[in-house]
């Protein structure tokens, strides 16, 4: 923004005013098809990042309920049911201290996957004796399943960057309005310097906003972990009572 405006400044001391309106006529229809084709490739951007943003929050409930419907389904299965409920809180515990944190480092989470990987192994080592038991074992699996998709997903989500073929685009649409409205506006010279500082302000604001959006588990916009901990406190409050003494 002080850059846009020392650059107006620079300008209307190099090339006056009045010689710079002479041929207002002739760039009047480029300006406009500049501004217009600018403000189109930034409204996507911003459209796109904020339904990716809408993305990721989704994702996460969808693995924390996952993830809270594996622990009830294991009331289903006798012989695993302790060991599956205690890989379930392990879970929980393992997204909350080490993957949201290893996410908003901007490091790959791995925590997670080692407690999914025991999860499966206790699963099918599961061998159901009895109609209902069958019947919780296919559903825990399918949960499960979703369960691992749903962090795949997440972990792709954490790493997956804008290209930086839009970066360019962006940065020189951007540089390209800043140079245009700094260089042609109001011939009254504290409306241009108000022109240059509200184009330049609210560009800047869109910028933010799509970088902040592009990195869903980091900066000031993020996903917050608040699924998984009601999915734990869920989990917590479904134990039964310990015996008085």
């Amino acid at each position: 923004m002080a850059g846009s405006l020392l650059y107006m400044v620079v300008i209307n001391h190099l090339w006056p005013v009045k010689d710079r309106y002479a041929n207002e006529d002739m760039i009047g229809w480029q300006l406009s098809i500049l501004g217009t084709t600018y403000a189109v490739i930034l409204g996507f951007m911003f459209y796109t990042e904020w339904t990716s943003f809408v993305a990721v929050q989704v994702n996460v409930q969808n693995e924390a309920g996952a993830l809270q419907n594996l622990y009830y389904l294991s009331d289903g299965l006798p012989s695993m049911h302790t060991q599956l409920r205690a890989q379930a809180h392990a879970y929980a515990f393992a997204v909350l201290n080490n993957d949201w944190p290893d996410m908003a480092a901007g490091r790959l989470p791995e925590q997670s996957h080692a407690v999914n990987r025991q999860m499966w192994k206790s699963l099918m080592a599961v061998r159901a004796t009895t109609t209902s038991e069958s019947t919780a074992e296919d559903h825990a699996l399918s949960q499960l399943a979703a369960l691992t998709e749903c962090r795949r997903i997440r972990v792709l989500q954490s790493m997956s960057r804008l290209p930086g073929i839009f970066w360019c685009v962006l940065v020189v649409g951007a540089a390209l309005a800043m140079v245009s409205v700094g260089t042609f506006g109001s011939r009254v010279y504290w409306l241009h310097a108000f022109q240059v500082f509200s184009l330049t302000l609210l560009i800047t604001l869109a910028m933010l906003a799509i970088a902040d959006l592009n990195r869903p588990f980091q900066g000031w916009v993020h996903v917050e972990n608040t699924a998984f901990q009601r999915a734990e406190r869920n989990m917590h409050e479904t134990e039964p009572a310990a015996p008085s003494g």
